[in-house]
């Protein structure tokens, strides 16, 4: 039903709903029985970037070692699907170029308020007050995408609106089939 793999990339802030919005268009995908693959910032950091720190550097290896995997999976038909913060554009970019016309940027976007107001862990918390060093968004930059293909704004749209759009953006633009999106309810 997808005949052509594609990178759905969702960048944003811890707590912005990268995973939730991943976690619906998988669903959506499995639904049609379209293999797919997540890769979400979480996991990818336990299993495949183990070691990595929190610098600059580390977490560009990180996200390069993210869009590797994504590029070999969607370059062979696969639609991959990312939840990583991502903060940093350049390399964000550097991925986009890497993979090609497949890659779709989502920047799921929240205000600052919000994602503390989400924060179950409290990590926000330890970070506004210094303890935690080099937090995303807090004492270290997010560079927002400057050209997105979609901008979820998570303080607007809820989880199934910003689903909804994203599914009819990968029907509109050919990436699942209209008929096959038909036959679950969407599009």
């Amino acid at each position: 039903m997808a005949d052509k793999g594609f990178t759905l990339w969702f960048t944003g802030l811890s707590g912005a709903g990268k995973t939730t919005l991943a976690n619906l268009i998988a669903e959506r995908l499995a639904a049609l029985r379209i293999a797919h693959e997540v890769l979400d910032g979480d996991v990818v950091r336990t299993n495949l970037s183990k070691g990595l720190g929190f610098s600059k550097e580390d977490r560009d290896t990180n996200i390069r070692r993210i869009g590797f995997v994504a590029k070999l999976l969607s370059r062979n038909g696969v639609p991959v699907i990312t939840a990583a913060i991502s903060p940093y554009r350049a390399v964000r970019d550097e991925v986009r170029k890497s993979i090609g016309p497949g890659f779709i940027e989502v920047y799921v976007k929240a205000r600052l308020e919000t994602v503390v107001k989400r924060d179950v862990k409290g990590l926000y918390e330890k970070a506004l007050k210094g303890e935690v060093k080099a937090f995303t968004g807090v004492s270290d930059p997010y560079e927002e995408p400057l050209s997105p293909e979609l901008v979820i704004d998570t303080d607007v749209e809820n989880e199934v609106q910003g689903a909804d759009r994203i599914w009819n953006f990968l029907v509109e633009k050919g990436f699942v089939a209209a008929e096959a999106a038909l036959a679950v309810g969407r599009a």
